[in-house]
Formats: C-alpha cells, sequence, structure tokens
C-alpha cells in the first residue's frame, strides 16, 4: 500500500478533502499537523510529535526522527506546510520541489526582483527594512501604490496607498499585520510596488516533469483596486480571447521554469491590461478554501485526489482535455463558478438567515457556511477567512456569475460589535504541533 505524509495547518479548510481522498485511493495517510499538543488528547489526537511549521528545519529534523517508516510522498495542504515538505521530500530522496524554489514563490519581494532580472511584465517596487526610513522612500513611490506584508497570503497585510499620508498610515498597519502573523517579521520589512491596474485571474495547473498542465483559468469579475483586496468570486471557463489565455500559460509556464518548481500543483494569480500578462504570484500549491469543489465535475474527480494521485505516481491522470473553451459559447460551455462570501464588517458572528432560499437559487449547488455562531470575524487585510462559499453551474459563465450574486444578495449576515475584553497574553511555543496516522485529524 502507497503511503503518503500530509502536513496539514490547523486553520486549513482542506485537511477533510485531502483526507477523504486519500480514502478513496486507498492509501495510507501519514499526517503531520501543527494542533496544539495540550490541547490534542481533547480532540482524540495523540500529542506524538511538536511541530511549528514556520520553523522549517528544525520541524523537519522532528519528522524524521519520528516517521514509522519512509512515506512513498511528501505533501503540503497549504502555504504554510510548502517549505517543509520541500525539505523533507528533499532529505528523504522523494520526488518533490526544492526548497530554494518554494522560498522563492513564497517570498514576494523575491519573486519581483526575479521578475526583472528575466524581463517579466513587472511593476516598479522598493523593498522597505523594519529599521529604514519610510519617508526616505517617498520620493521613489508612484501613487497609486500597495503596501505589502512578504509572505502572507489571502491579501493578508495589502493596502493600496493613493498619497503620502494613508502611505503612512498603511505602513504602520502593515507592520503590525505581518508583525502578529510573521516570527520573521522584523527581518522581512515590507514591499511597496506600483500598482498594477487591469482585470484579475487564476490560473490552476498541475506540473509533471516540469510541464504544466492547466486545470482551469478563472475571471474574477469584481473590480480589485483596493483599498483591500479580498477575493470573492471566481468563474471558469475564462471569457478572456484565446490568444490572452495562451500568454497566460506561457507566461506561468516560464516562471515556474524560472523558479525552479517542477512537480505539484499550480495556483498562479495574474492581472490583464494593455501591456500585457502581469503575474501577481505563482504558489507550489492548489487553489485555496472550499474553491477547488468548483473543479470537480469538469475533472471527474475532487482536485485533492488528482493531486494526490500525481504526488504518488498512481494512474489514470485525466489531464488530456481541454481547460477551458473560449467562454461564449464554444468548446466547454458547462461554466462554474464559486464566491467567497465577503465579511462585511468586524464582530461576533451570530448566525445567517435566508440560506434556504438562497439555496434555490437558479444555478446554486451548494452553499457552505465555514464561520462558526460565536466567532470573531476580521475582514481584510487583517483576516484569512470568509464567511462561507457559495458555488454554482450554469450554461454559461456569465450565468454562473449572476447565480452567485443572486444567491449572495438573498442572505442576512447576524454580526453584532465586539466587546471590548481585554486578551489573555500567549506566550509563543506554549502549543506545540503533532504528527499522527490518517483519521487523527479532523
Amino acid at each position: 500500500m502507497k503511503q503518503i505524509l500530509l502536513l496539514l495547518p490547523t486553520a486549513s479548510y482542506r485537511n477533510e478533502a485531502f483526507l477523504a481522498a486519500g480514502k478513496v485511493l486507498g492509501v495510507e495517510i501519514m499526517t503531520a499537523a501543527d494542533y496544539c499538543h495540550q490541547l490534542a488528547p481533547s480532540w482524540g489526537l495523540a500529542p506524538m510529535l511538536a511541530l511549528h511549521f514556520d520553523r522549517p528545519a528544525e520541524a523537519a529534523q522532528t519528522v524524521l526522527k519520528s516517521l514509522p517508516q519512509k512515506p512513498d510522498a511528501v505533501l503540503a495542504v497549504d502555504d504554510s506546510g510548502l517549505e517543509l515538505a520541500a525539505l523533507l521530500a528533499e532529505q528523504l530522496a522523494l520526488p518533490g520541489n526544492l526548497p530554494a524554489a518554494v522560498r522563492l514563490t513564497r517570498d514576494k519581494l523575491a519573486f519581483r526582483q526575479l521578475q526583472r532580472q528575466h524581463g517579466f511584465p513587472c511593476p516598479g517596487f522598493q523593498h522597505l527594512a523594519d529599521s529604514d526610513d519610510p519617508l526616505a522612500l517617498l520620493p521613489e513611490i508612484r501613487f497609486p501604490a500597495v503596501v505589502k506584508a512578504r509572505r502572507l497570503s489571502a491579501s493578508r497585510g495589502v493596502i493600496r496607498v493613493d498619497n503620502a499620508e494613508e502611505y503612512n498610515s498603511a505602513l504602520s498597519w502593515a507592520r503590525d499585520i505581518q508583525g502578529k502573523a510573521d516570527r520573521d517579521a522584523r527581518e522581512l520589512g515590507l514591499i511597496i510596488e506600483d500598482f498594477i491596474p487591469g482585470s484579475e485571474h487564476a490560473l490552476e495547473g498541475i506540473l509533471q516533469h516540469d510541464k504544466l498542465t492547466p486545470l482551469a483559468l478563472f475571471d474574477k469579475p469584481d473590480p480589485l483596486d483596493g483599498p483591500y483586496f479580498e477575493e470573492t468570486i471566481y468563474v471558469t471557463p475564462s471569457r478572456l480571447p484565446e490568444k490572452i489565455q495562451a500568454e497566460i500559460l506561457a507566461a506561468v509556464q516560464n516562471i515556474c521554469r524560472l523558479t525552479g518548481l517542477s512537480t505539484g500543483p499550480i495556483h498562479a494569480e495574474m492581472r490583464i491590461n494593455a501591456a500585457g500578462v502581469w503575474l501577481l504570484e505563482v504558489a507550489a500549491r492548489s487553489i485555496g478554501g472550499l474553491c477547488g469543489r468548483v473543479l470537480t465535475h469538469a475533472l471527474g474527480m475532487p482536485i485533492e485526489q488528482l493531486i494526490l494521485q500525481q504526488a504518488l505516481d498512481l494512474p489514470p491522470l485525466p489531464l488530456a482535455h481541454a481547460a477551458n473553451g473560449d467562454g461564449n459559447g464554444n468548446g466547454n460551455t458547462d461554466a462554474s463558478g464559486v464566491m467567497m462570501i465577503p465579511i462585511p464588517r468586524r464582530g461576533i458572528y451570530r448566525g445567517v438567515h435566508n440560506l434556504e432560499a438562497a439555496l434555490k437559487t437558479p444555478g446554486i449547488t451548494d452553499i457552505r457556511m465555514v464561520a462558526l455562531p460565536g466567532q470573531t470575524l476580521v475582514p481584510p487585510p487583517e483576516g484569512a477567512s470568509y464567511l462561507g462559499f457559495i458555488f454554482s453551474r450554469a450554461a454559461t459563465p456569465a450565468a454562473a456569475e449572476i447565480a452567485l450574486r443572486t444567491a449572495q444578495r438573498l442572505l442576512a449576515f447576524d454580526i453584532t460589535p465586539e466587546h471590548a475584553l481585554k486578551p489573555l497574553a500567549a506566550k509563543r511555543g506554549q502549543c506545540g504541533r503533532i504528527v499522527g496516522m490518517a483519521g487523527a485529524a479532523r
């Protein structure tokens, strides 16, 4: 029986989907998670190891000493485990991306430097070290600009600024967000870059022996012009002209080659304008949240199952079909979409009304609420979660988009203001992480 080691972050929406895919494929799954070792027993988990995904070198040594046997593959479910997975694959002599390639694509500054070095369309950018004087950079900044944390995902710590006053305010805010989310914040600093106008899109693909096969090209029909950049709607197939779609695929393939990424899932974000294709990021993972479910019909299986099959070299890999039609009635016209339900304001989530009515909207296939009653909701640029996900299927991309918007308008959310309670101080490192066997993680 094939064995795979899965790295499962506590906060990931996708752990259950990967575990279910392993069960369908009949493979043995070993799990490494960043659950708190003190709370693990109450969840039915054995606190065998204490792992910190954000200390990959240290965590890799802990895993290597504790694995009962060598697995056939190592796979990270989300961003936080990518570097650890690469280190483990390298040290176990298993297929995988090189750690240096993963580090490069997770670092927004290193990624921009690579783009500029190789002539990709790239915005002007500046690195602001933690010790630098922000005012010294002002003469070089062209407004509108975007202040970015260097390694956070889901548009966390990303803020558009249109003048010097907004710039100063955004720097303080972004530093605070990055400081709470990344233990290396002081060493990383921030990146300030020109705002890129245009429509935004995302390519989902999979690399096999350095060759990129597209699975879907998504349009993001909502304008993402800031000041924050919370993503909402993804619709496929894309309505872009075939020539532009081909340019996107070529750009992502080229950047993967230059970064050194060679295998596994790829999620790339880009903007399109008159100057061409501007890559925002390329990540060695699949699409986040529950959004991957939108591809199940087109792929003939959950995307998590496809990723496991490829990682373990299990046939069949049904990747020969076209990822998209032209979005206008030719080729694959069975369109689908997903909405990441945005958080309208900070507060305590109490529940949702009119869910049944929204589910009856023509074209809606499912609505999954992921926020829990009593949960504190934090909108961007601080938060990295959503209220839930709405899924649609229709004859055309336009109809799939309309269905999502119609269903969202029917939903009413009960969000109450936060009480001004002083949070308890938490000591870093108080809670550890664990490694257990399949079925342990939830």
